[in-house]
């Protein structure tokens, strides 16, 4: 096993992992609703908004770390695939 393939494996991991925070997050802002709450009625759909906006911000992390590690690994494939081209035309 090459270690183009290897990081070409992590590469795909990372990206899968984006891939799957991306459809969770959209799932959750799906619900989401654009809503002034004035009265003590519509309370609990206020508390339900709060917990909404409090799950979609927990994911703004892992959506930063994988999608730099999808594009840095993209990036050193990149690399070592251009690298590997011209070391065996001379």
């Amino acid at each position: 096993m090459t270690t183009l393939y290897s990081v070409g494996i992590i590469w795909g991991i990372f990206t899968a992992a984006l891939i799957i925070l991306l459809i969770y997050r959209s799932t959750l802002t799906m619900g989401e609703d654009e809503q002034l709450f004035l009265d003590d009625a519509s309370s609990h759909m206020h508390d339900e908004q709060t917990e909404l906006l409090k799950k979609v911000n927990r994911l703004r992390v892992p959506v930063w770390v994988f999608g730099g590690g999808s594009s840095l690994f993209l990036l050193i494939m990149v690399g070592m695939w251009i690298f590997q081209q011209l070391s065996e035309v001379q």
